[in-house]
């Protein structure tokens, strides 16, 4: 599926997504309106991606010569979330490229059954650059290989 083929007016359900992570609220998350702050969302989903990858492949970020850099993100908010809550953050590929690879995201508080639709849904692109150059290369195989696992 291409990135441009994600109709972003569709609200996608828990048995969409590939791979589901977890993830817990804290104290902290919670806004002046009583639910999570736009930008808490954002964490979520690069500490979603991110434990993915290392624990997958034992991508060393701090060492790699390859580093997945963000070009693009975003968010719609369908549900309120907030704290205290248990989520889950669902992942799969919409769009792998030579140099990229475009992730389709899903927020959702876990124990929902398949067809529940996720409360918010992110867009995130991970550019893969030299380390040293900041040049655009080739994704990594072993990234490749993982991300054309959940691919979908």
């Amino acid at each position: 599926m291409s990135a441009e083929a994600v109709d972003v007016r569709e609200t996608p359900t828990v048995a969409d997504f590939t791979v589901h992570r977890t993830a817990t609220t804290r104290w902290s998350d919670n806004d002046m309106y009583g639910h999570l702050n736009n930008a808490v969302y954002y964490q979520l989903f690069d500490a979603a991606i991110n434990g993915w990858i290392i624990e997958h492949t034992g991508l060393n970020p701090v060492a790699a010569p390859a580093l997945g850099v963000v070009a693009e993100s975003g968010c719609r908010y369908f549900e309120q979330l907030q704290f205290p809550q248990a989520l889950a953050v669902g992942i799969r590929v919409a769009r792998l490229g030579r140099t990229s690879v475009t992730y389709d995201l899903g927020l959702f508080p876990t124990g929902l059954p398949e067809t529940a639709a996720v409360a918010a849904r992110g867009r995130w692109v991970h550019v893969y650059v030299d380390r040293d150059t900041r040049r655009p290369v080739p994704i990594p195989d072993g990234l490749r290989r993982l991300f054309e696992s959940a691919t979908g």
